[in-house]
Parts: structure tokens; C-alpha cells; sequence
């Protein structure tokens, strides 16, 4: 018998005939005799309809209230769910936020999980109960609910499995697994059956929506086994013990593998970049800071950054990448400060994507990079700008070649599946 959590997103929860389909899956896992725990988003939609609300009973409103509107959604899965598996003949109840209870910092809207109190819903699993708790939402130190940021349901899952000693836990979602690329983009993309914490941390944040960065680097920390699975299966299929999707493990758990060989595991799209270049910096010591500082201060991230070689005249271009989100205010702040920056023009564009290679294997394999850029360059397709990290390799280009790109790359690498 195994302690699991499972986690399932909006579109596994959007209507009633939906979750009676969750709750037949959940069923299938106590019945083959496991203790379970079940973390649900709102049902698609839900959140943005309630965000909506938001803005238009106040445009400048209080993140604290916006919390307690926008964390009723995964309020009303997990209550439906519970009464859906209760008309199963299950034992199951709904644990809030507030009664388990799950702490969190007092950053309404963006909080981080502090520490979970398990003891009640271990009680509770143990009798043969199967819990159903409302991710996204957690507690604040003066007892009021906070949100964990979009996306946050994923975090909770993975945060609960660390708290009870999950065996491991189980994100179900839209996709079976992790494949080495977008499947709609190219069509012999291949469903991986192990991925490694930090490509899995790599991926996500350079574009994949497998899962939020933020509950990989939490399950990174806590030694958590994260399966990412499909909720849209056949009834009659094996449950999920029986028919992997993809398991996101830490690099010790793949030794013996075939890790070795593995050269590159996927490759990642994100149109979601914003080119920004400021002409003829001065070139001296704080110009680079008076740029970045600024944006950091103000949450915005900044990610691909070129700096020129300094021309005669003692001055530089400088080049980097926001989110298009962001892009607007970095802006506004960047002509704020242009006097004392001391810039000449400030040239942007959105039209841009960022392509990456992420892989272990890059650890012990030289020319990667090389690969990835002739490939590019044999099709026509011009590098903007570049950035490395132990695993990965970045390029941002024109928007408009990004499924080019992907698939060259994909082909170029060796990962298109056999026909």
C-alpha cells in the first residue's frame, strides 16, 4: 500500500461529467489500496471570470480581497468532488486551506508555502478517508487566505506529497506525460518516461506548461517523485501504477540509465519574450547597473542580456529580454531614466521567440551549441541573442520561424520518434 497525491487541473474538473470522471479515477487508486489525497484546481475558466470581477469592482484592488475572491474556485471543485465520490460509496471530505491548516507568507496573490500541518489529514487518510483539498490557496500568519500565484495548484499538490511522505504524486492534466516537444508542432515528438528535476526546472521555464516552475523547484527540494499523467484516459485503461505517463525524478534515481546517451531531452518554444536594446550606453563602470537595477526592484525579470563590444567613442549597445507582459512598464521605466542611464534610443520588439535545447547529456558532451546554431543557419533562420546554462541552450528569434525552428532542431538532435 502507497501514500499518493493526486492533482488535477482545470480542464479535468470543468463540469459535472468531468469530475464524475476524476472521481472514477481516484476510486480505481483506493481501491487498489492506497492512502489518497486529491489537490483540484478551479474548473477552467473559473479563475479568470473571478479575476475579471476583480478589476471591475476596483482596478486598484486590494490583493488581500482579491484572494478571497479568486480562492472560491478551487473551493467549489473540491466540494463537488468530495459529494461525487461520497455518491460513489467512498468515504471522502473537503480539507480547506485554512483547516489543514497550509501556512504561507503575507504575499497576498504571489504567496510561498511555509509549512504544512499534516497530523489531521494523515489521521484522516489512514482511516480510509480520501481527503480533497483546494490547491491554489493557503493560510497567512494573521489568519487570512492567501493565493499562491497562477498556476499554484501544481505547487500545493507537490507541497502536500512532501508534507504526508507521499510515495509520490501524481499531476494529471490535458497531455500524458512529458514529450521532447510540442506534439502539435511535430508530429513524431516522443512521450519521455523519465525526466530529471532540473531539465524538468529548465523546461518549464523556458516555455514548457507541463507544470509550473515553481512546484518542480519544490519538488526538486523535497526529494518529491512527481508523475505527470492525462486525466482524459479510457475507463478501461490500467490505473495510473500500471501505465506510466512521464516521472520527474532526481538525477541519482537515473543512474544505470541510459542518461549517458541521452544528449538532448526536449526542446522548448516560448513566444512569450520581449526584445528591448538601449544604443550607445556609455561604457563605465554602473551603466550596465542603472539599466537592471530598476527592473529588478520592480519584479520585472530579465533574461537573455548582450552587451556589445564598446566602440571608439567610449559607448556600447546594450540588448536583453523581458515578458511581453512586462515589456510596457519596463519601458515607461527605461524612459524615466533615460537621462540618467544615458542612452541615446530605446528600440523593442515583441515579434520575438526564445527556442532552447535542454538536456543532462550537455554536461559531458561537447557541440550542443554548435549543432543548434548551424542547424539555424541552414535554414535561413537569424540568432538575435543566446544564453547558456549547464543544461540548456537559448536562442531568441523572429516569432514568425519558431515551428521551423522547432522542428529542424527537433530532427537535428535525433529525437523524432520511429514511423
Amino acid at each position: 500500500m502507497a501514500r499518493i497525491v493526486m492533482k488535477f487541473g482545470g480542464t479535468s474538473m470543468a463540469g459535472t461529467e468531468r469530475i464524475r470522471r476524476v472521481a472514477g479515477i481516484v476510486k480505481r487508486q483506493q481501491e487498489a489500496g492506497h492512502e489518497v489525497a486529491v489537490v483540484v484546481s478551479a474548473m477552467a475558466g473559473e479563475t479568470d471570470r473571478l479575476v475579471n470581477f476583480c478589476r471591475e469592482a476596483n482596478a486598484l484592488y486590494d490583493p488581500a480581497e482579491y484572494d478571497v475572491v479568486v480562492a472560491a474556485g478551487e473551493q467549489v471543485t473540491s466540494g463537488l468532488l468530495a459529494l461525487t465520490l461520497q455518491a460513489m460509496g467512498c468515504k471522502a471530505r473537503s480539507w480547506l486551506g485554512w483547516q489543514l491548516p497550509i501556512k504561507t507568507d503575507n504575499a497576498h496573490a504571489k504567496a510561498r508555502i511555509e509549512d504544512i500541518d499534516s497530523e489531521a489529514l494523515l489521521a484522516s487518510m489512514a482511516a480510509g478517508e480520501i481527503a480533497v483539498i483546494p490547491g491554489f490557496q493557503g493560510l497567512a500568519p494573521e489568519g487570512r487566505v492567501t493565493t499562491l500565484g497562477r498556476g499554484g495548484s501544481d505547487t500545493s499538490a507537490v507541497a502536500v506529497a512532501a508534507a504526508v511522505k507521499a510515495e509520490r504524486c501524481d499531476i494529471y492534466t490535458d497531455v500524458d506525460g512529458v514529450y521532447t516537444t510540442d506534439p502539435r508542432i511535430v508530429a513524431k515528438a516522443r512521450k519521455l518516461p523519465l525526466v530529471t528535476y532540473e531539465e524538468m526546472l529548465e523546461l518549464a521555464s523556458v516555455g514548457s506548461k507541463v507544470l509550473q516552475t515553481r512546484s518542480v523547484s519544490l519538488a526538486m527540494k523535497e526529494g518529491v517523485r512527481v508523475q505527470v499523467l492525462s486525466s482524459f484516459i479510457d475507463e478501461t485503461a490500467p490505473a495510473a501504477d500500471t501505465l506510466p505517463g512521464t516521472m520527474i525524478v532526481s538525477d541519482e534515481e537515473l543512474e544505470g540509465s541510459d542518461m549517458e546517451r541521452q544528449l538532448i531531452t526536449g526542446i522548448a518554444a516560448d513566444k512569450n519574450e520581449a526584445k528591448v536594446t538601449l544604443t550607445r550606453v556609455p561604457d563605465r563602470p554602473g551603466a550596465v547597473a542603472s539599466i537592471f537595477a530598476p527592473l529588478a526592484e520592480a519584479n520585472i525579470n530579465v533574461d537573455m542580456i548582450i552587451q556589445n563590444v564598446a566602440k571608439d567613442k567610449g559607448e556600447t549597445d546594450v540588448t536583453f529580454t523581458v515578458p511581453q507582459a512586462d515589456l510596457a512598464r519596463a519601458l515607461a521605466m527605461l524612459e524615466e531614466r533615460k537621462e540618467a542611464i544615458g542612452y541615446f534610443r530605446m528600440i523593442s520588439d515583441a515579434n520575438v521567440a526564445k527556442i532552447s535545447v535542454v538536456g543532462v547529456g550537455m554536461r559531458s558532451h561537447a557541440g550542443v551549441a554548435s549543432t543548434m546554431f548551424k542547424t539555424l543557419a541552414d535554414r535561413g533562420i537569424n540568432i538575435l541573442a543566446i544564453s547558456t546554462s549547464e543544461i540548456k541552450v537559448s536562442v531568441l528569434i523572429d516569432a514568425d520561424e519558431t515551428e521551423l525552428a522547432v522542428r529542424v532542431l527537433h530532427t537535428a538532435y535525433g529525437l523524432d520518434a520511429a514511423a
